[in-house]
This record gives structure tokens, sequence and C-alpha cells, in this order.
């Protein structure tokens, strides 16, 4: 019997949210369901998967439906770790129901399951020390101040149009549950993981009693992080673009077909290619895969996953 190969796959929050037009529940849905269709075609094709996904839009929306009941009705705030659970059901729960329904579209019976994923990070990691991630609505200064003093936010005026929280994005250590998620591929199930990069948890005193934290982590690096641990096959990072292109949007772009691993390290170090938002962190995090044991990664975007897996799409990331 052929051993199945193993895909860790991180879907950007385009799938999700497709512009300011398209963020209600039903379109998010309807995005995703797009999306399904395209990692059903993966799984038709014999790879088992692992979904990661990213939850920005989400937790916002999540954070001031939240702060509004708050201020009108006087309920409790919901903590941003809780946030990335509740971000991490629901949205599982869409790709569930989506990727169920394609399979069984096509006669395939495989099982689909969400695992709600906690991800470990160094409370001495120096992220604590300068919080940047902008998270929450715009806040005047009074309530900004008032919300540093009662709560120990961090807080910063941003261009002119108010303050806001910021919180920190550490890099991943560990994946909690990944003997479960290793455990449900090994027995044929597809799986929904590290969605938003995990909710960010602490072990505060060396104990393993772990407790969530106020942190926001790069669904990418998780990913990538995962696919190392599960010794995946492929790192495949779904997103608004079919290609990676260097001085992109430039007149002199070039979109890259294939990047070795020191090709990538070089266009990084160059600090001009990639933006420090969106591309960069990917392609850090297909380093970080290739330096610890991964073969093969592939940046592309949703409508493209089928032609890049042929060599068709997609710019491909290998050793050598």
């Amino acid at each position: 019997m052929t051993e199945k190969k193993v895909a860790v796959v991180a879907v950007g929050g385009n799938a999700l949210v497709k512009d300011k037009q398209h963020m209600s529940v039903q379109d998010q849905y309807a995005a995703v369901k797009e999306t399904s269709r395209h990692i059903a075609d993966m799984i038709e094709d014999g790879w088992d998967i692992s979904i990661g996904h990213g939850n920005g839009p989400q937790v916002g929306f999540i954070l001031r439906r939240s702060e509004i009941a708050a201020k009108a009705e006087g309920l409790h705030e919901v903590p941003l770790d809780v946030c990335g659970a509740d971000s991490q059901g629901a949205i599982g729960y869409a790709f569930q129901q989506n990727l169920q329904n394609e399979l069984k579209s096509r006669g395939i019976e495989k099982p689909v399951a969400t695992v709600v994923t906690q991800t470990l990070v160094d409370i001495k990691d120096q992220a604590f020390q300068n919080p940047t991630k902008p998270i929450g609505s715009f806040m005047d200064e009074d309530e900004a101040m008032r919300r540093k003093e009662e709560l120990g936010w961090s807080v910063v005026e941003d261009a002119g149009r108010g303050w806001r929280r910021v919180v920190p994005s550490p890099l991943p250590k560990a994946i909690v549950e990944v003997d479960a998620i290793k455990t449900l591929i090994k027995a044929g199930i597809t799986v929904i993981s590290v969605g938003g990069g995990g909710i960010p948890v602490i072990d505060r005193n060396g104990d393993g009693q772990l407790e969530g934290t106020a942190a926001v982590i790069d669904k990418d690096f998780a990913s990538s992080l995962l696919a190392q641990l599960l010794d995946a096959d492929m790192l495949l990072i779904s997103t608004a673009v079919e290609k990676v292109a260097l001085n992109f949007g430039k007149p002199d772009q070039k979109e890259l077909d294939h990047v070795t691993l020191a090709e990538a390290k070089q266009y990084l170090a160059e600090g001009k290619h990639f933006a420090k938002g969106s591309m960069e962190p990917k392609i850090s995090a297909i380093i970080w895969f290739l330096e610890n044991g991964g073969k093969e990664a592939l940046i592309t975007d949703p409508s493209n996953i089928g032609r890049a897996l042929r060599g068709e799409a997609g710019t491909h990331f290998s050793l050598d």
C-alpha cells in the first residue's frame, strides 16, 4: 500500500473575507465553500491534509461586538484568547461543513474535524516587551488611558485616527494538540487546526500548567511549525496572488516559478521585495520549514492550487 502524502495548507484571510462588501457570515461561508472545492481536489488526488487559516477579521468582529455590548448593556468583554477560540470554532464549522458536502458530492467518504488548537509561546519572547499588533476598535485618548491604567493594556496613537490597543506577536514554540492532530491524520481524517495561528498560551511557572495570554500568532509560522512536527511532505500557503514576485507592483516586477532555500534567504535579506505585513512572513515561514526537515513548499492562490500541484502555476520552494 502506497503511503499517503501529508500537506499542511495555510489558508489566507482572502479566502474568508474577500472585500468590505462581503464580510457577513453568509459571505464568509460562500468564500470558504469556494476554497473547499480546491482543497477537495487535493484530497481526491490522495493528499492527507491539515488546514490552517487566518482569523484576523473574525477576531476583530468578535471584539467589536463585545465592546458594543459592554457599552450598551454592561455585558462582560471577551478576552482576546477566548476570541481566538470562538473564531476557530466558527471558521472550523464552515470548513467542516463545506468540505464534507464537497467530498460527499464526489463520492468520497472522508471525515473532517476541527481541533481547537493551543499554541505555546515563550513569555520571555521579545515580542512581549514590544507589542506591535493593533487589535480592536479605535478609542479616544481618555478611554485609551483608562484601559491602560485599569486593564494594563498597551495602547498607541494611530496616525491621527485615534488610539488602539496593541498586543505581542510572539513566535510559536509548540503545538499543544499536535499528538491529537497526528492521530486524526493517521486515521485518514482531514483536520482543521492552528486556526489564526492557534490560541496563544504560556507556561508561566514551567510546570506544564497552561494559561491563555493576550497575543496574536502569525498563522503562517504556526502552520510551518505544524508541518515540521507532522513531518509533512509539503507546506502550501494559499494567498491572494498566484505567484510570488520580486519588486511587486513595480515596472520591473518579476514573478517567480521556482525558488531554492538559498535564493529565498537572499531575497528576504535584501529587504526590498516582500511587504512586512503580507509576503514577508510567508517567505520566512517557508524558510523555517525547509531549514527544519521540510522538502517542498508552495505559494499560490486558492483557484490555482490544482494547477500548482501539477507544476503549472504557483511559486515552488525547495532545498535546491
